[in-house]
């Protein structure tokens, strides 16, 4: 025997799949991270009571200012991240949602993660230390350079490392510091050719470099548009594309001659 129902007794039934899809999906984990304003490390100073550079073989100098490498704080790679996440971080400035593998390598569990991120940690500082020395036309044979930094993976600090290393050991080239005293910050990677390169997550390395009290960046010339988009007030952004680059313009900007380059 059937029966009908009443056109409110259908719409609820017919409803049901779909109240029961939507709440799937809110709470369904989506291959997203979230990520957020990070850390930022003085290159010139000490990190958890270590200092960050470390010189022997050649006489270093007294520096004054800050050189501050930034970073971002993302969810862990086994962190389950839903639609209600995705949202929330979506509308808000300090917070961005990115492709989980854009942020972890695809595949690989935890620890090969932090393995992997260590490896370019090192690799970071050998083309850092490379890339200054060259450019100060030292022998790496006679000088060594140790740079620690802990709790930290990946390659981007590479160029803030290799301008403290100059820094260091030789200041703008005429007796004054890189920075001009300046608390300045910055992002990028080197080769040991002194290329910067791209690294991602900039609007928010900004953010995090003004929280700390940086009133320059420098950012890879190709990622101004993304710097610029959520740029905090009071923070002057500084384009490089090569580790020449980034010193001329830090030179410039100190002794007021010569022009320093803008997104």
């Amino acid at each position: 025997m059937l029966s009908r129902l009443t056109r409110p007794q259908a719409l609820a039934v017919c409803a049901l799949p779909v109240v029961a899809l939507i709440a799937t999906a809110v709470f369904a984990p989506l291959p997203f991270s979230l990520a957020q304003p990070g850390m930022t490390a003085n290159v010139l100073g000490e990190n958890k009571g270590t200092p960050v550079i470390t010189i022997s073989g050649a006489k270093t100098r007294t520096t004054s200012g800050q050189l501050r490498m930034t970073t971002i704080e993302a969810t862990n790679p086994d962190t389950q991240v839903s639609l209600g996440d995705v949202l929330s971080a979506w509308f808000a400035t300090d917070r961005a949602v990115m492709p989980r593998d854009a942020v972890y390598p695809s595949g690989e569990t935890t620890k090969q993660i932090e393995q992997h991120n260590s490896a370019q940690m090192k690799e970071s500082q050998d083309a850092a230390t490379e890339a200054a020395l060259d450019y100060l036309h030292l022998n790496g044979k006679d000088v060594k350079v140790t740079l620690k930094l802990a709790d930290v993976g990946g390659p981007s600090a590479g160029l803030l490392f290799t301008l403290g290393i100059i820094d260091k050991l030789d200041g703008n080239g005429s007796g004054g510091d890189l920075t001009g005293g300046r608390n300045v910050a910055g992002t990028g990677t080197i080769d040991a050719d002194g290329k910067v390169g791209a690294v991602g997550g900039v609007a928010l390395k900004t953010q995090a470099a003004r929280r700390d009290g940086a009133t320059v960046f420098l950012v890879p010339k190709a990622e101004c548009s993304d710097a610029k988009s959520e740029l905090p007030k009071g923070l002057r952004l500084i384009p490089v594309t090569t580790l020449k680059s980034a010193v001329d313009s830090l030179v410039a900007l100190e002794s007021g001659k010569g022009s320093v380059a803008a997104c």
